[in-house]
């Protein structure tokens, strides 16, 4: 009897689920709906798989065993019905899908990293992770410590800082925001002026000068060794100034060139050359003679400095707080070296 008892109540259950899915098409739609939920761990540990190309090194980042990243990833596939790495015995990479649906994984992210900040923000501090990208010489000498001290101020932030004259990938990359120079290439992105009224500066160290002579003029420049440095894989070495007869682009050429600025501009401050950089790189060397500025300001290329996100989302209160104090800090250190006098150019 008691067999009877449980191979009756087998009977029993599996009608019930006949009569469940013969339920009319809301009801199944949402055990579908049910069968499909996304959960945000999954999204998360996909994220850091994009972003570091390994499940193992996804794993090792977040404190989680390698199987469980690469679960969580198939699981959240299932519930997308789809494959977003392609998978070999060597290497794994995006999907075209997965590619697609990291901008939205991380739009994700950066959605539920807001609501956490706001409830930090309730309790009148930020605090969370700050990810950003820098140019070199600005990076190095100028963003460091003065991150130092917005860090001090809101010791609950963790920094993370990546130092590159290569462009930065705002869509690919785990970054809330990079600071850049210059014109932006692509208006989709969200720019916020930190320093609308700066441009290059063209100098050279005394010493260098005591040796081959100021320049006093632009065709002058090609007698002269100019520093060059690369930037999104081009050979920065076609100099723009805007003199008042209208915009002039010089070729220039050189015996020294380096994928980061910063050397660059330490080649010229050891007397082996013209540098030709953002003004506010260069103040600091101008204010304590270690360079000499050869034109007027109003001579040489603009260079607008911008904190970058790449959409409203990212705008979190921290990156507010970012925006005021790196603005602040750029309008100072311009305004503590007042343009030298004007040469003819």
């Amino acid at each position: 009897m008691a067999f009877m008892h449980v191979v009756s109540k087998g009977v029993r259950d599996h009608a019930s689920f006949r009569r469940f899915a013969d339920k009319p098409r809301g009801c199944q739609n949402t055990f579908r709906e049910f069968k499909k939920m996304i959960r945000l761990d999954d999204i998360r540990i996909f994220v850091h798989t994009a972003d570091y190309g390994s499940f193992s090194e996804a794993a090792r980042q977040l404190n989680i065993a390698p199987a469980h990243a690469s679960a969580s990833v198939q699981r959240l596939e299932k519930a997308l019905d789809t494959r977003l790495f392609t998978r070999s015995t060597r290497s794994m990479q995006l999907s075209e899908a997965g590619e697609r649906y990291l901008p939205h994984a991380r739009a994700m992210m950066g959605a539920l990293a807001q609501g956490e900040q706001a409830l930090a923000n309730g309790r009148g501090a930020l605090s969370g992770p700050l990810r950003l990208s820098a140019p070199s010489d600005f990076g190095r000498n100028l963003l460091l410590p003065w991150l130092d001290e917005f860090q001090h101020r809101h010791p609950g932030l963790s920094l993370h800082v990546k130092m590159s004259d290569r462009p930065a990938d705002l869509v690919r990359q785990p970054l809330d925001a990079v600071v850049r120079y210059g014109a932006l290439p692509d208006s989709s992105l969200l720019a916020m002026k930190l320093a609308d009224n700066n441009r290059r500066a063209l100098c050279a160290a005394p010493s260098y000068l005591e040796r081959h002579g100021a320049p006093s003029k632009l065709e002058d420049l090609r007698r002269h060794n100019c520093l060059r440095y690369v930037w999104s894989e081009q050979v920065h070495e076609r100099w723009r100034f805007t003199p008042p007869g209208g915009e002039r682009v010089v070729a220039v050429t050189g015996n020294r060139i380096s994928d980061d600025a910063d050397a660059v501009r330490r080649w010229a401050i050891a007397g082996e050359g013209l540098v030709y950089k953002s003004r506010l790189d260069l103040i600091d060397d101008l204010k304590a003679g270690r360079l000499v500025e050869l034109f007027p300001a109003a001579y040489c290329e603009p260079a607008p400095l911008h904190l970058i996100c790449a959409h409203r989302a990212q705008l979190t209160p921290t990156i507010n707080e970012l925006l005021v104090f790196l603005r602040e800090r750029c309008a100072a250190l311009l305004a503590s070296h007042p343009l030298g006098d004007a040469r003819s150019a």
